[in-house]
């Protein structure tokens, strides 16, 4: 392989690393071709299966911070690169495997951590992600299902003794009560407090010549001189 040939190799490998969310690595002496296209079409869109150099793997995995042991590389590989479901392909790897005793799974990594191939069987013995959440799914609508049940009994039985009481409350009331409420003050008018104010009027209404027409004034008369 010429030198630009191996740099432009090395990078997509490179790329190839940092984008997975798992690297699976196997090899696949004895398959044939038909075989290898069954197991890509088993491994699905979201997983790239490549026959790769070992040298040329290895200087990827490097440059991309995975590190790889030597075993991992010996004889002739291939790489899947999982984009998808890491669980589904182990899966699928697994399944494809028992069809085909030819393929060996040597290892891989897996949430950035090396796994061994007795690892890779017992995350295919996982249940995938989607399965997971549909189950968490149900259980959070039984869960809600039975709390809206439990809170529609709690509010029939607080009705249920709260009319009773509402009621006694209501009949224990004295008629006498809702009359007693409004009370009507009448103002009571006294005879002194109307005479009083009759009397200074009367007594500022007498003409001034009234008073001293009763007093008689004597003037002296004066005599001639004689």
């Amino acid at each position: 392989m010429a030198r630009p040939d191996k740099a432009a190799a090395v990078a997509e490998l490179t790329e190839d690393f940092k984008s997975a969310t798992a690297t699976y690595l196997t090899e696949y002496r004895g398959l044939t071709v038909t075989s290898m296209k069954q197991l890509r079409r088993s491994l699905g869109a979201d997983t790239k299966y490549s026959v790769v150099k070992n040298t040329l793997t290895k200087i990827a995995a490097k440059n991309a911070g995975v590190d790889l042991s030597d075993d991992l590389l010996a004889g002739p590989s291939a790489v899947a690169f999982i984009k998808g479901d890491a669980i589904d392909a182990a899966r699928n790897l697994k399944n494809f495997q028992k069809e085909n005793p030819l393929l060996i799974i040597k290892g891989g990594i897996y949430e950035g951590k090396f796994v061994t191939t007795a690892e890779i069987m017992k995350l295919a013995d996982l249940e995938s992600r989607e399965v997971l959440l549909a189950k968490l799914a149900g259980a959070m609508k039984g869960s809600f299902a039975k709390a809206a049940r439990s809170f529609d009994a709690l509010r029939i039985k607080m009705e249920a003794v709260s009319g009773p009481i509402a009621n006694n409350a209501k009949s224990e009331v004295p008629a006498q009560d809702a009359a007693t409420d409004v009370v009507v003050e009448t103002p009571v008018v006294t005879e002194e407090v109307v005479s009083e104010p009759v009397a200074e009027n009367a007594v500022a209404e007498v003409p001034a010549q009234d008073v001293t027409a009763d007093v008689a004034v004597e003037t002296p008369t004066e005599t001639p001189a004689e």
